[in-house]
Formats: C-alpha cells, structure tokens, sequence
C-alpha cells in the first residue's frame, strides 16, 4: 500500500481527477466522454514526443531538436505530397519516420563519436533543422489547399470509437512500453542513467547506447512530423516553434528524471495528460493566456522539486543499506 502511494503515476493520476472534478464543478460538461476523449486526442502527440523524449533522457542526455525535427520532417512530407500526390500515404509515414531517425541519428553520432554534451549537440541542431525547413521550403507555407485528401482524412477516421490519431498514441507508447520493459536495449537505457562507469563493466556501449536513444527519439519526431502536418494542415517554419520545452515538461512531471536512469512510461503518458488536461482547463474557467504560462511553469518547478526529494530518499535510503552491510 505504500508503495502504491508512493508511486507517482498515482499522484499524477489524482491530479488529473482532481483537475476534472474542480472544472466540472463550474462546468459539468467539461468531464463528458466526448469532451475528454478530445483531449486525450489533443494531446496524442505531446505523449509520442515524451516518450521518445524519455528514452533520451534516462541516458542523462537531453533532445531539445525534437519540434525542429518535427518541423522538418513535416515540411518535407507536406511538400512531397504536394508535388507527388498519388504516393500512397503509409509510405509517406514510413519516409517520415527514416528521415526523423536520420536527423536523429546525426545528433547521436555527434555525441557519440565527438563527445559533445548533448545539450549542446541539440541546442545546435535546434537552429539547424530548423533553418532547413526554411531553406527547402523558400519560406513559403504548404497549406490544406495543396495537400491531397487522403494525406488530410487519415487521422481524422476512428476505429472502434476512438480517433486514428489517438490510436497511433497507443500503439506507439505499447512500443515503447515493451522496450524499455522487455529488451536488452530498454534495460541498458536505465543502467547508463544509473551509473555509466558501472555499465561498461557490464558489456554495455554507453556511446552506442546513447546513440540508438537519440534514434529512437529521431523517429518518433518523425512520425509526429506527418501527423503535425496533416491534422493542423498547414506546414512552416512556425510549426511546433518552441514546443520541445513542453516536451520536457511533460518528462520531468511525468517524474522522468533530469540526471537520468528514472522514469516511466506511464509517468510520461501522465505527465503529457496532466499538461493537456490543465491547458484544456483554463481557458475554460478564463484564466489568461499568461497565467496559463505561470501555472504550467509552477507545476514544472514544483515536478523537479519533488524528483529531487526522491532522488535524496533513495540515496539515503542506499546508503543505510550499504552501512549495515558494512
């Protein structure tokens, strides 16, 4: 039971109902199946984002290029659509997802084999991506009128009463689930966040590790990219400006932690819900747009307060361990 109370996708669960309950209190319809169901559909990407944005982090790195890449992989799509509108649209996807992982890969390679921080890597591509989309595109729009319908409708179908968009969340964070749970790959994620010295006694390649991490995020940015595009319908240089701090944010509520080797998937899934929920609530109940941005900021502040507590009871909680060993 206290394990139970400790957890906490648990407490971010309460927060999320406690949310809803206060709102439907002043506007019972907020916590309809349709409203909701809306939101979870709303916040579909940001959840894809953070778990890819997880996977990088728990190797105590960090990809803020993920809306950059996003950004590009969405004009190039939007543009291939334009000029060559009969290519059929899952193989649209699936170039989408190379060219993220390939863009993530160039970001793993630089830490990889040159050794550069990640924050710096990434802060550098951030700019570089996202001045390609510019340059490809000539600083022109591709709007609704230039895509093909199928490009457009796709995610706007459902399948057994939920959004396409919604499903391609859940099978995506099943993904990742089963990763980071049940494959070598996943465990080594975990084990270089702990302690990348003990790691490499263990046969682990830190580096390469890192490495297919940034892939991993690569790709899902990616993906996101086509669905970005298609559902707001307009591709630019604008697109996703200055939404990888979000990303972030839903890691570090969702209890990811900064110095890596913590986290989980549904932590992360609850951190995006919690984020969605709040910012779907607000306006709602009039809240300005400015203090939106203070409460979103306060509840991050207060997400990293709270995961370092942790962390401090967990090492001290080590350390009495080590010494009745001793």
């Amino acid at each position: 039971m206290n394990r139970v109370l400790k957890s906490r996708e648990v407490w971010l669960g309460l927060a999320i109902l406690a949310v809803l309950v206060l709102v439907t209190l002043r506007f019972p319809r907020f916590s309809q199946p349709s409203n909701l169901l809306t939101i979870f559909n709303d916040t579909s990407i940001l959840m894809m984002l953070a778990l890819g944005q997880m996977a990088v982090i728990l190797t105590r790195s960090i990809d803020l290029s993920m809306a950059s890449n996003l950004a590009l992989t969405g004009m190039v799509v939007a543009m291939t659509n334009a000029a060559f509108p009969f290519i059929p649209i899952p193989l649209l996807i699936a170039g989408c997802i190379v060219v993220g992982a390939g863009l993530g890969a160039f970001n793993g390679i630089l830490v990889w084999k040159l050794d550069i921080p990640p924050i710096v890597v990434t802060l550098g591509t951030l700019t570089i991506f996202r001045g390609l989309v510019f340059v490809i595109s000539g600083g022109a729009w591709v709007n609704a009128a230039q895509m093909s319908t199928d490009f457009i409708q796709l995610q706007r179908g459902s399948f057994l009463g939920l959004p396409i968009l919604s499903w391609f969340a859940i099978v995506v964070a099943a993904l990742v689930y089963v990763l980071m749970t049940r494959t070598a790959w996943g465990r080594a994620f975990y084990a270089i966040g702990v302690n990348p010295t003990a790691s490499v006694y263990t046969g682990i390649d830190v580096g390469r590790t890192k490495f297919l991490a940034f892939v991993l995020s690569g790709a899902i940015s990616g993906l996101c990219g086509y669905l970005w595009i298609s559902r707001y319908v307009i591709a630019s240089v604008e697109v996703a400006s200055g939404y990888e701090l979000t990303i972030v944010a839903a890691c570090v509520i969702g209890g990811v932690s900064i110095a890596g080797g913590i986290g989980t998937v549904g932590g992360a899934l609850l951190g995006a819900l919690f984020l969605g929920v709040v910012n779907n609530a607000l306006p709602v109940i009039g809240v300005s747009p400015f203090w939106q941005m203070a409460i979103s900021g306060a509840a991050i502040l207060l997400a990293v307060v709270l995961n370092a507590s942790s962390e401090r009871t967990k090492g001290r909680i080590i350390l009495k361990k080590a010494e009745v060993a001793a």
